[in-house]
């Protein structure tokens, strides 16, 4: 089961964020032969979707990011997103999941 987490990012900023996850057994998670993959939409239901960029290491851990760019491009507001990994047998697990709160820049370039 997913753990539940609200993110924020300001718009047209770079967001970065890590999480940890653990095996059943409560150690760290190899995720070297993982695939990762994470993505924020407006709804549940949007076609459209922002990937994350991912990375992911033998000590669990999972690096989100959304670039300046990326970010800028969003409208403020809230979305949703979630994160799952897919081992190398083909099982997809989500791991993390909740609402990412874009907030609204002032400064424009």
């Amino acid at each position: 089961m997913a753990i539940y987490a609200n993110l924020t990012a300001d718009q047209g900023s770079t967001f970065e964020s890590s999480i940890d996850v653990t095996g059943s057994d409560g150690s760290p998670l190899d995720l070297t032969t993982y695939t990762v993959r994470a993505q924020v939409r407006k709804s549940y239901n949007s076609s459209t979707a922002v990937d994350f960029t991912t990375t992911r290491d033998s000590s669990g851990n999972i690096g989100l990011s959304l670039s300046a760019t990326q970010t800028g491009n969003m409208k403020y507001g809230r979305y949703v997103y979630d994160v799952e990994i897919e081992s190398s047998t083909g099982t997809v697990s989500r791991v993390l999941e909740g609402q990412l709160e874009i907030t609204p820049r002032v400064t424009r370039p």
